[in-house]
């Protein structure tokens, strides 16, 4: 894919406004489509979309194929036929700015129970042949999913090593068995994932139709409550049990003295290799067929990667273990062709990195936020990046701008309002404006920053459990006044959705024929 100089906004769709509690894939993503095409923006990047499990973090999912079925929209259930207006009937006094998922999931799910209850009893449904043909399609990995998710509903939630042997070890005539037994369970969750892909793949044409490009992410590991490592243990690091004998983190460093302890179980990358890769493969074409490009998580994993003992309570005692980045990546190439993925490179990166990077020509990412506290030699001041980057003010992981200026020291402060000839009156958008007027092929922003909100808007705090993921904008956020600005910056620096342009052309062209003006004519040379 060829990367052209353009913009967009970091929001993920649970923060999006709307009545159900969640941001969704409904109408409100709708409008906002239409809000970043009147913006002139090309991008709109999201977190990882799977389903979400522990910490309702989207970067622990129990499927990287999967997708969140607290994201499917009640509204268009209902213009569908469906669902009613009565099936809502006991919605929950929802939080406008937050979700409460502990409130959250038990209603949604509910909700979703009734939309397959009523599919389920009409056998002529106008859906069904869709749906047959969708669970033929993913098959792959779709039964595999629904058969866990029956599995953990009838475990009460327990992860897959502690289910009985015949079934955490996969013995078939056990799970012919379960699949018998549990059959109509199984259809729910695969119904649960057409629906979430029947209403995802519409929102991304429309996305289309106005010029705009969905980012998405993938983070490199994925959680051991999945489908994905009970269907495929072999890939990965376990005991005879299930267990991991080894954990992904980083190591210590100036932000975590003890560092950060993920606990994703490791790939057997011997095994993947093997296979030729057939796994990734797999899953990064899942993921393109969600998304137009991909932010690829911890790219420096692929490189070289933090190895943790199971059994340790900190990322403190690791080892660098190796990883077969170049191997990869060119069996990628061979089989994707080029690559749209963004290299999140940041971290401890070594030259491999840098040579795995530039040798297939991804962009990685600059952070201007973390331009201020190194002096002018600093990576991440825009006039030290090279075009083919891709530049945040912050990302999900970080504070918001202002938060980020009320927390620094005054030395990192002076420096920001040297460097950008601000006075720190209007810190987030000096930082936006950074990003885009400098040579980064795209710029990009969290919604919160445009908002200009302080810490209590921030989306995640690494390392923290609980607590993470439930900001939600207003619904009087996304403003005419603030589409204006930002359609402004995108002129200013040349950042302009093509679409949108043509669409302002034509809109004159059209304004001019009312009142009976012709278009200048072209001067001959």
């Amino acid at each position: 894919m060829k990367f052209a100089r353009s913009s967009g906004i970091l929001l993920h769709p649970t923060s999006l406004p709307g009545p159900y509690g969640i941001g969704d894939i409904g109408p409100q993503a709708f409008a906002w489509v239409d809000f970043l095409f009147a913006a002139g923006c090309s991008l709109w990047q999201v977190l990882p979309l799977g389903p979400t499990g522990y910490g309702d973090s989207p970067y622990q999912c129990f499927s990287a194929f999967a997708g969140n079925p607290y994201l499917i929209s009640p509204a268009a259930l209902i213009e569908e036929g469906v669902l009613t207006h009565g099936d809502l009937a006991d919605q929950p006094n929802f939080s406008a700015d937050r979700v409460d998922f502990g409130t959250l999931i038990p209603w949604k799910l509910a909700v979703l129970d009734r939309a397959y209850q009523r599919f389920s009893q009409a056998g002529d449904h106008p859906l069904r042949p869709a749906f047959d043909a969708f669970r033929r399609a993913q098959a792959d990995w779709l039964e595999d999913f629904a058969l866990f998710m029956a599995l953990k509903e009838t475990h009460q939630g327990k992860p897959w090593t502690d289910w009985e042997p015949p079934l955490r070890d996969r013995h078939p005539e056990a799970l012919a068995m379960i699949r018998s037994q549990y059959a109509s369970a199984v259809e729910r969750h695969a119904f649960r994932q057409f629906l979430f892909f029947r209403q995802w793949d519409a929102l991304r044409q429309y996305a289309h139709s106005k010029g705009v490009s969905i980012i998405g992410d993938a983070p490199i590991f994925v959680a051991h409550d999945s489908s994905d490592v009970w269907a495929h243990p072999e890939l990965f690091y376990l005991d005879e049990r299930g267990k991991p004998l080894f954990v992904a983190g980083v190591p210590p460093d100036y932000f975590s003295p003890t560092g950060q302890l993920w606990g994703n179980p490791l790939y057997r990358w011997e095994a993947h290799q093997a296979s030729g890769y057939r796994w990734w493969i797999d899953r990064l074409k899942a993921t393109l067929s969600l998304v137009d490009l991909v932010r690829l998580d911890h790219f420096r994993g692929f490189c070289a990667y933090w190895e943790v003992p199971a059994e340790a309570k900190t990322a403190e005692k690791g080892r660098w273990a190796p990883a077969p980045g170049m191997d990869f990546f060119q069996m990628l190439y061979k089989t994707l062709g080029e690559l749209p993925i963004i290299a999140e490179d940041l971290g401890v990166i070594t030259p491999d990195v840098v040579e795995l990077r530039e040798t297939f020509h991804l962009p990685g990412m600059k952070i201007l936020q973390f331009a201020f506290a190194g002096g002018p030699k600093d990576p991440f001041l825009p006039h030290n990046y090279p075009v083919n980057c891709v530049v945040y003010t912050g990302t999900h992981d970080n504070d918001t701008v202002l938060g980020w200026y009320q927390r620094v020291d005054e030395d990192e402060k002076d420096f920001y309002r040297r460097y950008m000839d601000r006075d720190g009156t209007n810190v987030a958008w000096d930082l936006i404006r950074g990003c885009w007027s400098s040579v980064a092929v795209f710029a990009l922003a969290p919604m919160q920053d445009f908002l200009n909100l302080d810490n209590s808007a921030r989306m995640n705090y690494p390392g923290n459990p609980s607590g993470n993921w439930s900001w939600r904008m207003s619904s009087d956020a996304a403003s005419d006044e603030l589409c204006k600005r930002i359609r402004e910056l995108n002129y200013l620096y040349d950042r302009e959705n093509p679409v949108t342009l043509l669409a302002e052309a034509k809109a004159k062209e059209e304004a001019m024929k009312t009142q009976n003006i012709n278009p200048p004519e072209e001067k001959s040379a």
